[in-house]
């Protein structure tokens, strides 16, 4: 039996034509959210159109596209018509655009942009608050479904590359409602274990399964937590709140495992080139230090010694003779001050010095007693004082001030009238 095979160009060609003369296909009308947006300088759209469960590629070119009366962006919710047929450079069917119509934009892609708004607003987002992720890890934690694709990749990824690092899973759900709080209770057990790294994510799904991921609650608690991650949610066109505040973002879970763990092959030459820089390093230590010792060797003083010793000596004869010189001095201001004291009136007539201050003294005394108050008070004057202060003139009472009188053998109070 003969068996015609067909080139794969061939087999494209026939299932285009298949698409292309199905009545069915020729006129759809299409609803979905568009993902994946892309505007052509020529004017055409590229886009994809996706539900809960499933997606399509999308072109409409520049004749039909000149005709939307709005923006379209990702997340917005559409009505579409247009034909399908077969793109035969990669043999993906899609969908030729011929009208589109909004149908609203997604609540949870208000949603999301709303809370990434704020978030980056209050700082979260910020460069100058990622922690770095380190160069060689020894101890990785995952937090994700304990089965499935993701967790699997991951391991595998960091067995392969570096399997010197253990990893520790922390399981968790990673879709529903009560995700985020399982993620958010997950992370901050992660955060009681000496982890050097934490990669926090899941497989891809559609805005719906991923959400958790675009909590609040979350991003707060990958924010602050203490060991530096690296967010892996879904696949490389999908951006959650989380990746916006990791330290790091990694396009899936795989490329996160990629991110956390060094090449063995990379390491092994990063530790070549340490060795390599080590021994250069050192012998340029050697190289220095005999080169010192070479010119100490040679120096001046060490081959003529005595000189060092006799310039010493030289400053101690200078300074001895400072030191003898100056003694001279002093010990001969000393000795005149001596001869004067010795030559001092004191010293050659003390009786006479003596009798001098006696004298002195005596009419010191007769100048004091003669202007002393008592002698006043005892001529017949009397001292009138009002509060211990004394009276100088009439001007300084008035009637009924109690006046004290002070005569030389006593005191009596009067009262002016």
């Amino acid at each position: 039996m003969n068996k015609d095979y067909l080139t794969v160009t061939q087999l494209t060609k026939y299932i285009k034509y298949r698409l292309d003369n199905d009545s069915n296909l020729q006129e759809v009308y299409l609803k979905g959210e568009i993902s994946n947006f892309k505007a052509h300088t020529r004017g055409h759209f590229y886009f994809t159109i996706k539900d809960e469960g499933s997606r399509i590629n999308a072109v409409m070119f520049a004749s039909s596209a000149k005709n939307v009366k709005f923006s379209p962006e990702d997340g917005m919710k559409v009505l579409v018509t247009g034909r399908i047929s077969v793109y035969e450079a990669n043999g993906g069917y899609q969908i030729y655009v011929q009208e589109m119509t909004e149908d609203g934009v997604g609540n949870l892609y208000v949603a999301f942009e709303q809370l990434k708004k704020k978030l980056g607003e209050a700082g979260m987002f910020d460069e100058a608050h990622k922690k770095k992720i380190p160069r060689i890890p020894s101890k990785i934690g995952v937090i994700t479904a304990p089965t499935g694709a993701a967790i699997r990749d991951i391991i595998s990824t960091i067995n392969r590359r570096f399997p010197l690092a253990d990893v520790y899973l922390f399981p968790s759900l990673v879709q529903g409602e009560d995700a985020k709080y399982n993620i958010v209770k997950q992370i901050e057990e992660a955060s009681k274990y000496p982890l050097d790294v934490l990669i926090v994510g899941r497989g891809g799904g559609s805005i719906e399964d991923l959400w958790a991921f675009n909590e609040e609650i979350v991003a707060h608690a990958i924010y602050n937590c203490p060991i530096p991650i690296i967010s892996a949610v879904g696949h490389e066109i999908d951006f959650t709140i989380a990746d916006f505040v990791a330290d790091l973002r990694a396009p899936t879970p795989t490329g996160a495992a990629e991110l956390a763990v060094p090449n063995r092959v990379d390491v092994i030459s990063y530790i070549n080139q340490l060795m390599i820089r080590g021994k250069k390093r050192v012998e340029g230590i050697y190289q220095f230090k005999k080169q010192k010792l070479e010119e100490l060797t040679n120096s001046y003083i060490l081959k003529n010694p005595l000189t060092l010793y006799s310039a010493k000596e030289q400053k101690l004869d200078y300074l001895m003779d400072q030191v003898e010189k100056n003694m001279k001095l002093v010990l001969k201001n000393k000795k005149h001050e001596m001869e004067k004291i010795k030559t001092s009136k004191i010293f050659v007539e003390p009786e006479l010095v003596l009798n001098k201050k006696i004298q002195k003294y005596e009419l010191l005394l007769t100048k004091l007693d003669t202007l002393s108050p008592l002698k006043t008070l005892k001529r017949g004057y009397t001292i009138i004082k009002k509060k211990d202060i004394a009276i100088t003139s009439k001007k300084d009472v008035k009637k009924g001030d109690s006046l004290e009188v002070n005569f030389q053998d006593g005191n009596i109070f009067v009262e002016v009238k």
